[in-house]
């Protein structure tokens, strides 16, 4: 039954992704968030954002959980909808605190992104290969073999990127890539069991470390990234300065302490743009919303955008 259903969802996706393609970026992103809002709310998953919702911002009126609910399905339809013209959105990208990045990649000589699923976290990567900046993308791949490979060939533009699923073998390939000194990004905002647990929201959450390890044993430069859903159909993508993985006497800062500043981060990023979060994900141990929220938050802007010159 299980492969059936697989088969049903591919070739469903496979016929919807094709008819996406046959419109302009603009036009296929703008309908399918129209259908997001449409039919998004009335969605099961609906009840678990708003839970979530009340859990991290709370005190806001039902028609504003409700507008933020809305906004979040139209994000997450158009991400679906935008698969087929990744590298058709990356010339039009504005950048931000490029900088940042440069400094990193001329201290390490490769570097470890980290951020969350904001906007449409799939802009980064082909908005970087046209600056000759190749990041080889940790993803969570999706449980349908098919549906994860025809999507996975989107992502990557047709194997132009290479991408690192969170698995055995893709634990092996990620430090692979590190000793041959490729970059890498990660995205942290995912339940992870095996973890620690981290302030969220002012709420514990288990988070992977393997960003801050991997970092403090490969010398990486640690430097966050934002991906921001802009009007007309465009994107901003910001650099912020790089976390300092060891402290003045070259030893290790614990990673409890680095989690805590990286969340910190992405609360300011999600509490700014609430809609473009993807709050129907469990992401805290216990979802009952409770009183008493820690607050730590901090959102150094980058400097004014830049555009750069297209790689040779």
């Amino acid at each position: 039954m299980k492969k059936i259903r697989y088969r049903i969802e591919y070739g469903v996706l496979l016929a919807m992704l094709g008819f996406l393609g046959l419109m302009t970026p603009e036009q296929s992103s703008n309908f399918a968030g129209k259908i997001g809002r449409k039919f998004g709310p009335k969605l099961k998953a609906s009840k678990k954002a708003l839970t979530h919702l009340k859990i991290a911002l709370p005190g806001k009126t039902d028609a504003e959980y409700q507008a933020i609910i809305s906004g979040m399905w139209d994000n997450l339809a158009r991400i679906i909808a935008e698969y087929p013209h990744l590298e058709y959105f990356a010339p039009d990208v504005e950048l931000a605190g490029i900088e940042h990045l440069k400094t990193a990649l001329e201290k390490h000589g490769h570097v470890i992104l980290f951020s969350g699923h904001l906007a449409n976290w799939e802009m980064m990567a082909p908005c970087l290969l046209r600056y000759n900046m190749p990041i080889d993308l940790v993803y969570r791949a999706p449980n349908n073999p098919w549906s994860d490979k025809i999507l996975n060939r989107y992502r990557t533009l047709g194997g132009k990127l290479r991408t690192l699923p969170k698995s055995k073998t893709g634990t092996r390939h990620l430090v692979e890539s590190l000793k041959e000194k490729r970059s890498i990004a990660i995205l942290i905002d995912q339940k992870y069991n095996e973890g620690i647990e981290a302030p969220f929201f002012g709420r514990p959450a288990m988070t992977s470390t393997a960003f801050v390890s991997l970092a403090q044993k490969f010398d990486c430069g640690l430097v966050p990234y934002r991906v921001e859903r802009m009007p007309e159909g465009h994107f901003r993508l910001s650099f912020y300065p790089p976390f300092e993985v060891k402290d003045s006497d070259n030893q290790p800062i614990p990673a409890e302490k680095l989690i805590a500043e990286a969340h910190a981060l992405l609360e300011s990023w999600i509490t700014e743009k609430p809609e473009q979060w993807l709050w129907q994900h469990r992401r805290w141990g216990n979802d009952t919303p409770k009183s008493g929220r820690m607050t730590n938050r901090k959102n150094s802007q980058p400097q004014p955008t830049e555009h750069l010159p297209p790689a040779a």
